[in-house]
């Protein structure tokens, strides 16, 4: 059994994303070959924001600001300001993973990086702080944009953007 529409809804909506449709055909997007994000290199399209520290005061500001600031400058969005979000389906006590994606579009205020949505949330941050720490992954519709926001093994989170046809 998966979770809802409204559940995933409800939880998205935590982080300031209005919830459009669930999507659960697999997507090509942008990256090469037996790539994730953080394998690619600059000759795949991957551009990197700078890393935060988890416990910065100023983490959440700092990863909205350069989510936004990526999205913007690489076309996450189409012209109705929609996109992608990765979400695991699975109700809280199944074992397996139920990956998906949902058709989503920003609210008027949204906070990814602090607004507490468990779809959003990386529980590897977990090894540094107690904090919540995002990391996600979003596709443009057209898939020719991720953007990952990752957290990496030295404490640090950041936004990853793989965009081929940048270089």
């Amino acid at each position: 059994m998966s979770k809802t529409d409204a559940a995933v809804a409800a939880d998205l909506a935590l982080a300031g994303l209005e919830f459009l449709e669930r999507i659960m055909e697999k997507l090509r997007g942008p990256l090469p070959p037996l790539r994730g994000a953080a394998s690619c290199l600059p000759e795949h399209g991957r551009f990197d924001s700078d890393p935060v520290d988890v416990d910065a005061p100023d983490m959440p500001a700092r990863v909205n600001e350069d989510w936004w600031r990526m999205a913007t400058e690489f076309g996450l969005f189409d012209a109705g300001g929609e996109f992608l979000v990765g979400v695991d389906y699975r109700d809280p006590g199944a074992v397996d993973g139920e990956y998906g994606w949902a058709r989503v579009r920003l609210a008027r205020t949204w906070d990814l990086a602090a607004g507490g949505s468990e779809a959003l949330r990386g529980y590897f941050g977990a090894h540094f702080t107690d904090r919540y720490v995002p990391e996600f992954a979003m596709i443009s519709l057209d898939q020719r944009v991720l953007l990952n926001t990752t957290i990496w093994g030295n404490g640090t989170v950041s936004t990853i953007v793989i965009r081929p046809d940048r270089l």
